[in-house]
């Protein structure tokens, strides 16, 4: 099955596609609407699925540190149940944890100015949702 994954930001939301076949992740771009104008973000992710061919979604769930949800967990579950509803297709969240600390971690010594840095963190931290998912779901690595 072909996924996409999202990390929902306030500003910004981190897309990432891969497949329970290869077990790979990889980024795939950014969107730049806020998440207060909930029906540009959803008709924009919905673009993206049709161009990313998602048989899926994964949207990273913001989980406290110690296990627990909170509001931020709240809103992406409620974004979620919005975008299954738009979109047809089945909606599954992934604990978020440490995502966005491994995107910065992998883009630490890579040559990139600070400014370029930002363009890919939200991609990356969504491919490592994904990758996360996939993981968790059995699929080859």
């Amino acid at each position: 099955m072909r996924y996409l994954a999202i990390d929902l930001g306030d500003k910004r939301s981190g897309l990432a596609t891969g497949d329970d076949e290869t077990g790979m992740a990889f980024p795939a771009g950014q969107i730049e609407i806020p998440r207060t104008d909930e029906a540009r973000l959803v008709s924009a992710i919905v673009r993206a699925i049709e161009e990313q061919g998602a048989q899926a979604l994964v949207i990273g769930l913001p989980v406290n540190m110690d296990g627990t949800e909170g509001d931020a967990a709240r809103r992406a579950r409620a974004f979620g149940e919005l975008l299954a509803m738009k979109s047809g297709l089945t909606v599954q969240h992934q604990d978020e944890r440490l995502t966005s600390f491994a995107a910065d971690q992998s883009m630490a010594r890579s040559g990139r100015t600070r400014g370029e840095k930002k363009e890919l963190r939200d991609a990356l931290a969504a491919a490592e949702i994904l990758k996360d998912f996939l993981k968790a779901q059995g699929a080859k690595s």
